[in-house]
């Protein structure tokens, strides 16, 4: 079966999505929307309307816009659904998403797309491994210079005004659904939200601590302020495992010693290649791939697929509104 797919945007996310289904056999992107904006592009439309003779659409457009296209395509739209996280930008937007119907929700998927990639692969292996032991705490650093770019300035990420959690919402809101997805409900937690570059009026670094109920404790540090860094760190009982260097380490077990008795760094079990770059973008291509998969053989979105989505956005939307601990 051939797929006709439809997209709202153009740039930025949304151009890097349609260089993902350009490859894909059966997959054919009918129809680019914008709102205002004209492209040399016989695809490209500004009426709306012309997005429903697909099967399915993408909503691939600046955050706060999201629930209002759900909603547009719900009323008069019987195809699929594909949007980008967060799925809305408030708690009012999320209980209205709530209370669609089960139909509604078995047609609508959004792409929290680490769920699908080798890093949650990664801490599954790691759960309840005998190397690792008991998981005690995790910590993930994911920055980059973005917000010293000239283009940054005009891009929607830096208008605090409609996108002033910017940074919680593109990049920590995966990082937060992935790990809740593999250890469960958490009992507390801190954010420190700063706009470190100066530029732009919304926030441009985000600090996350978390606690779950299980014990297991978790840092996640994001920033468009500072140079290039992705790494990972899981500290287990009896081994610890790094991603750093596009290289995965396997570190154990915890009864390592010198030549005098002391405690001393594990030796590596396991050594594999990681690139995060590479994770990023398998991550979307199986993301999308599972999405088309149910369109094509006409499948509801499973129901634990939006409801961790809507458990994951809720817990950000309360983030925003809690006061800072430094306040």
């Amino acid at each position: 079966m051939e797929i006709k797919l439809g997209i709202i945007g153009y740039r930025n996310h949304a151009a890097k999505l349609l260089s993902i289904l350009q490859n894909k056999r059966d997959v054919t992107v009918k129809t680019i929307f914008h709102p205002d904006k004209k492209i040399d592009d016989s695809r490209f439309t500004n009426n709306f309307n012309d997005l429903l003779d697909t099967d399915a659409v993408i909503i691939a457009s600046p955050n706060h816009t999201h629930f209002n296209y759900v909603e547009q395509l719900l009323k008069g739209f019987s195809g699929y659904i594909f949007c980008e996280k967060p799925p809305v930008t408030s708690e009012e937007e999320l209980t209205k998403l709530e209370r669609k119907s089960s139909s509604e929700k078995a047609r609508i998927f959004f792409n929290f797309n680490l769920r699908f990639g080798g890093l949650n692969e990664i801490i599954q292996n790691c759960i309840n491994s005998e190397s690792m032991g008991k998981i005690l705490n995790l910590q993930i650093i994911h920055t980059h210079g973005f917000a010293f770019r000239e283009k940054y300035l005009s891009s929607w990420r830096s208008d605090g005004e409609k996108n002033l959690h910017n940074i919680l919402d593109a990049i920590s809101i995966h990082y937060v659904d992935l790990l809740n997805l593999n250890f469960g409900q958490i009992q507390d937690s801190h954010y420190f939200p700063q706009l470190v570059s100066e530029n732009g009026t919304s926030f441009d670094t985000g600090h996350i601590f978390l606690k779950y109920n299980n014990g297991i404790t978790a840092s996640i540090m994001n920033s468009y302020a500072t140079p290039s860094i992705t790494e990972f760190l899981m500290i287990g009982t009896n081994g610890f495992l790094t991603i750093r260097n596009n290289e995965t380490i396997l570190l154990s077990p915890r009864d390592t010693f010198n030549s005098e008795g002391n405690f001393t760094c594990p030796p590596a079990l396991k050594r594999t290649e990681f690139n995060f770059e590479d994770e990023w973008k398998s991550s979307h291509e199986k993301s999308l791939e599972y999405f088309l998969t149910c369109v094509s053989e006409n499948n509801p979105i499973p129901t634990n697929q939006f409801k961790s989505s809507i458990e994951s956005n809720r817990f950000l939307l309360k983030l925003k509104t809690s006061k800072p601990e430094w306040q």
